[in-house]
């Protein structure tokens, strides 16, 4: 009876937005939305719904939750052009969600958040002026997580890999006063990926491998994928179950190659700035009915 319910709802929903793509629901929808009354309504009935989708998505139990999501948090400058807004805004924005999205996550208790914030690629392939308000925001979000009263209360251990020694001073000593504000924490860990590239964390660990191999300290037959992991810069973590990417595109993009071997993958062709708390339901959704046709 309980899935029943849950199939239903979701056709319901998938009906509701489904009837959202034709102008002649749509304009009616906009206009009402101008109305503070309908606005109301409408505000109360998504709200309703939005609860709904979570109910569903939590009444199989945590063994049907994600424990571990990463994010390719993509779309900034494609929301700022789409808005005509100046690309800082649209970065602006996109770190603004990123604090409600962590908010979502804590309240559905999902220990363990990667997100990832910019690639060794993105250091050379981005303009100066971009890069410095990318650096900038980086130092004032990490400053404000270091004293984030959300952050403290949940007990989030914060830490930031790849290859930071590359960033600007000032963002690594944002790093090491957010990490060290939260070093005695263990309920929740939120990674930021920053100056992050998978290939490049692989031959890291590679390297250190080797060395070890060299001064005699590990044997080359008890090399295994246990090797591996335990020298990526995500040691300290899972391996990911849901891996979601923003803004249409269909890729990893040199993300945690070796970690998301098994990870599912969910795109949405939302911009990162306007993914909202029902997108981020729908994509658990979507993994849990992938656990269930695979039988897990």
């Amino acid at each position: 009876m309980g899935r029943a319910r849950k199939a239903t709802g979701r056709r319901i929903d998938a009906l509701a937005h489904w009837l959202l793509k034709f102008r002649i629901i749509a304009i009616p929808a906009r206009w009402m939305a101008n109305s503070s009354l309908a606005w109301s309504f409408v505000s109360r009935v998504d709200r309703i719904r939005r609860n709904r989708m979570r109910d569903r998505i939590l009444s199989d139990g945590p063994e049907m939750m994600p424990q571990h999501i990463s994010m390719i948090m993509d779309g900034n400058r494609r929301f700022a052009w789409s808005k005509s807004l100046q690309t800082e805004t649209g970065h602006a924005a996109g770190k603004e969600r990123l604090k409600e999205v962590m908010k979502w996550i804590l309240e559905l208790k999902i220990p363990y958040l990667t997100v990832y914030a910019l690639s060794t690629e993105n250091l050379s392939g981005r303009d100066e002026e971009e890069l410095n308000t990318l650096f900038d925001l980086y130092v004032s979000g990490l400053e404000e997580i270091s004293v984030d009263p959300l952050i403290h209360k949940n007990r989030v251990k914060v830490q930031v890999v790849g290859r930071t020694e590359l960033l600007p001073q000032r963002v690594r000593d944002a790093i090491d006063k957010a990490c060290e504000a939260t070093a005695e924490y263990d309920d929740f860990l939120f990674t930021v990926c920053l100056a992050y590239g998978g290939r490049e964390e692989i031959v890291d660990a590679v390297k250190r491998i080797a060395s070890e191999h060299a001064s005699g300290t590990l044997e080359i037959e008890s090399i295994d994928p246990s090797t591996i992991s335990s020298r990526l810069y995500t040691a300290e973590l899972p391996d990911p179950d849901l891996v979601i990417r923003t803004s249409g595109e269909e890729r990893v993009s040199n993300f945690l190659l070796w970690q998301i071997a098994y990870a599912e993958l969910y795109f949405t062709d939302v911009h990162w700035p306007s993914f909202s708390r029902r997108d981020l339901y729908t994509a658990i959704e979507d993994y849990q009915l992938r656990k269930r046709k695979y039988g897990e």
